[in-house]
């Protein structure tokens, strides 16, 4: 099997060297995440494309893992599954269109496109008239049309060699990951910070994230979640860092000290000072965040100035014109809406007059009041952690049933990253296993058998629990985790 992986349409307009530079990134990011799953895969660099190629005899199920993986990397506008052949004359292209597509053009209308590059004795529109009238002339086709027909034959025709697309699948888009700077996106596991850390990764950007806990567990435990969520499917092929903060200190701190029409802002800006320290801490020089212009007080151009301003950081904003429901519409589409739908929140500070419209002297003189030192404490004790270990040692306090011993009808789901059921493969005896990654179980779920008892296992069982919890808030009553320890 032969995969054709179609650079961002952006990238094919860099100059020759800059070009080079991305492709050459791309080509490292998929060897990265390619290799791990299927060893006997290979990737080679084009000039304007990157080829994959996998054993024919590949198993359905990984090609399913292999496809969701690279329909969600950075850099690639879209993927063409194609057979190649070596050819002689024209003739020997229209004999293989026959091959190929001929079931699949019964009584329907179709047109060919070629695409073509090299020395050859006819061009791409004399190529597409002889193929389409072989087809016409040796097929059950209907008829031809070159407008919206029912089928489209792409070829892509390299010197002596051609391209039969079977398949074209639309890529992410956007820019290799690793090929930009890195940065430090402040996350809260609501529908902002998720989308907004995404469309950084999407661009390129290596992107760690920053947590400022406000006083609950289970808000921690649901933040990291959507953290490692976002690295295993958008960005694993780089190792970034997890941050949490505790800033139990810093919001007692404000609430005994400060203004109260002030207390949104300034806990903005404390955060700001935290995360320009820790960006500092991993020589990171931008930060990011998930604001938009007038969602909450906070949030008005005029205090958006002055909580960046408590940063040396350059603050960037992806989010910062967007709507609210465009937002959340992005967070379905990335597949962190559901986590922040059910993300436990805990308030830190709230305002019962916040000012929209603060003075940056009014504020500077309230923090006077505040003892700086809690906040440097809080700095001094943050946890950081590699992303990949970031659910290691963690619970749950979700309400779902565990089980140490499946029942023979159980079917057990096997939700770890495709990584580490490669490495490590779960093998039952009297029971189906059934691999489904744990970012793609919600949107899967309904399509397994009603009838069924589904047990989700992961390694460490905090993961399982925690989409086993949304899977029954969705209203299946099917599904517990299966736990040996």
């Amino acid at each position: 099997m032969k995969i054709v992986v179609k650079l961002f349409h952006e990238i094919i307009i860099k100059s020759r060297p800059v070009r080079k530079l991305f492709t050459k990134q791309l080509h490292y990011n998929l060897e990265n995440l390619l290799k791990p799953l299927l060893k006997e895969v290979r990737v080679y660099r084009h000039w304007d494309r990157i080829d994959i190629t996998l054993p024919d005899d590949i198993s359905e199920e990984v090609w399913l893992v292999i496809k969701e993986r690279l329909q969600c990397v950075p850099g690639i506008d879209f993927l063409l599954v194609v057979d190649t052949y070596n050819f002689e004359q024209l003739n020997d292209i229209t004999d293989r269109c026959v091959e190929t597509y001929t079931d699949g053009l019964k009584g329907k209308s179709f047109c060919v496109r070629v695409k073509r590059k090299g020395k050859h004795s006819f061009t791409s529109s004399e190529a597409e008239r002889q193929i389409g009238g072989g087809l016409l002339a040796r097929t059950d086709v209907e008829k031809v049309m070159l407008k919206d027909p029912d089928v489209q034959i792409n070829l892509e025709i390299n010197n002596d060699q051609v391209d039969l697309v079977r398949t074209k699948l639309p890529g992410l888009g956007g820019y290799p990951l690793g090929q930009q700077e890195a940065t430090l996106s402040l996350i809260s596991g609501g529908f902002d910070s998720g989308v907004a850390s995404f469309l950084m990764m999407r661009r390129g950007v290596k992107t760690h994230f920053c947590f400022f806990n406000l006083g609950g567990m289970a808000h921690e435990i649901g933040v990291k979640q959507v953290a490692y969520y976002l690295w295993s499917k958008y960005g694993a092929s780089h190792k970034v860092k997890f941050i949490s903060v505790p800033f139990e200190g810093v919001v007692e701190q404000i609430l005994t000290t400060i203004d109260n029409s002030l207390m949104g802002v300034v806990l903005k800006r404390m955060m700001m000072r935290a995360a320009d320290k820790v960006a500092q801490d991993l020589a990171l020089d931008t930060l990011v965040t998930g604001e938009a212009i007038g969602q909450v007080s906070s949030q008005t151009l005029t205090n958006l100035s002055v909580i960046e301003q408590a940063a040396e950081s350059l603050v960037m904003r992806p989010l910062i014109a967007m709507d609210k429901q465009d937002i959340i519409a992005q967070s379905k589409r990335i597949g962190t809406e559901e986590f922040a739908a059910n993300m436990p929140e805990y308030c830190g500070v709230i305002s019962n007059k916040p000012s929209t419209k603060v003075k940056l002297t009014k504020v500077l003189e309230s923090e006077q009041n505040f003892d700086f030192t809690v906040l440097e404490k809080a700095v001094e004790d943050k946890q950081l952690v590699s992303i990949e270990k970031v659910l290691d040692g963690l619970d749950t306090d979700t309400d779902v049933d565990t089980v140490k011993i499946p029942q023979v009808n159980d079917v057990v789901i096997d939700i770890r990253h495709p990584e580490e059921q490669e490495a490590n493969p779960l093998v039952l005896t009297n029971n189906q296993v059934v691999k489904i990654p744990f970012y793609s179980i919600s949107s899967r779920f309904s399509e397994l058998n009603a009838e069924n008892n589904y047990l989700l296992y992961c390694d460490k069982g905090v993961m399982s629990k925690v989409q086993a919890h949304h899977l029954k808030l969705q209203g299946f009553q099917n599904v517990k985790v299966l736990r040996y320890s």
